[in-house]
């Protein structure tokens, strides 16, 4: 398993160098010009030029990724253009809200997806087999921020039962912690959990026609072990899969799920720094998020090896 694991990460190696290159050159396309938006309309063309030297934009484009990768690789993805304030620190500080706010969503997800897909899989073709197969369709088609200000509505504004804004930290009270991210967690979490309740109960359905499953059960092994013992581990595969997908998109997310329930996260951070064109703040939050989805991947690999052995010997 050691070598499994190395050999993922020595193959993330490559993939990470090429986000990077993607990243500083893509981010360097943004319309407009961030010496101009620091500088003003009406500053002089000298006042413009020294600030396009102290930025380093007038330094060759392959010094200036050297520069920035090196300088990424220590954690220093430099100062932010507007607030002056280290691009690093500023992240770090958004990150407790955003990391809560999936982690809850991530929960709801798995809550929500585990039984009823096990359910609907274990028992095809009945009526709770339908209400899941609908609700999951359901769920995929409700757009996030449509379904967070429904919620918001009805809970928060008709019947004052949860807050509709704001953040507490974990560490100063974990009741208001829940409480100010379930909404916002349900949002974000909905697609995810009728993603994973179609797959695993896809999974579910071909995994108990296998001969093995036929087989246990002509044994005499009870149904629960049946089920938790060789169908749940061998469902849980493509499921897994669909987990790991479900990161990216679950960060993709917090965008527009901060903005609407005003959690002060780094999907905010993110899209404020676009609007200002603060390229090093741009380029912190691709770059972090990018390293965040390929250790979710890893993650799901080694989960393989796990579920699977012949993975490892593959």
């Amino acid at each position: 398993m050691a070598r499994f694991v190395l050999r993922r990460l020595i193959g993330a190696v490559p993939l990470l160098i090429l986000i990077s290159v993607m990243t500083f050159s893509l981010v360097l396309l943004l319309p407009g010009d961030p010496a101009i938006t620091i500088a003003g309309d009406s500053a002089s063309v000298a006042t413009i030029e020294n600030i396009r030297e102290r930025l380093g934009e007038n330094d060759p484009i392959l010094e200036r990724y050297a520069r920035w990768a090196t300088d990424a690789l220590q954690g220093d993805f430099g100062t932010s253009l507007f607030s002056e304030q280290q691009v690093t620190d500023s992240i770090w500080q958004r990150v407790p809200t955003t990391a809560s706010l999936t982690f809850v969503a991530l929960m709801i997800a798995l809550a929500i997806s585990l039984p009823a897909g096990l359910i609907a899989g274990l028992n095809p073709g009945t009526k709770f087999d339908r209400i899941a197969t609908v609700g999951a369709s359901m769920g995929v088609a409700i757009p996030s921020f449509w379904m967070g200000l429904l919620l918001a509505v009805v809970f928060a504004v008709k019947n004052d039962w949860l807050p509709a804004i704001g953040y507490v930290p974990l560490t100063e009270d974990p009741v208001e912690w829940f409480k100010h991210l379930v909404l916002p967690g349900f949002s974000l979490g909905l697609a995810s959990s009728a993603t994973l309740t179609r797959q695993l109960r896809s999974s579910v359905i071909t995994v108990m026609e296998q001969d093995y499953i036929r087989t246990a059960r002509a044994k005499g092994l009870r149904g629960r072990k049946v089920v938790f013992k060789h169908v749940l581990k061998n469902a849980s595969i493509p499921a897994v899969t669909a987990l790991g997908l479900q990161i990216p998109l679950l960060l993709s997310g917090t965008v527009i799920i901060e903005g609407l329930f005003s959690l002060n996260g780094i999907g905010q951070y993110a899209v404020s720094s676009v609007l200002l064109r603060d390229v090093p703040v741009v380029q912190a939050v691709v770059m972090m998020s990018a390293v965040i989805v390929v250790a979710a991947n890893l993650a799901v690999d080694v989960s393989y090896g796990y579920l699977n052995p012949k993975t490892r010997l593959q």
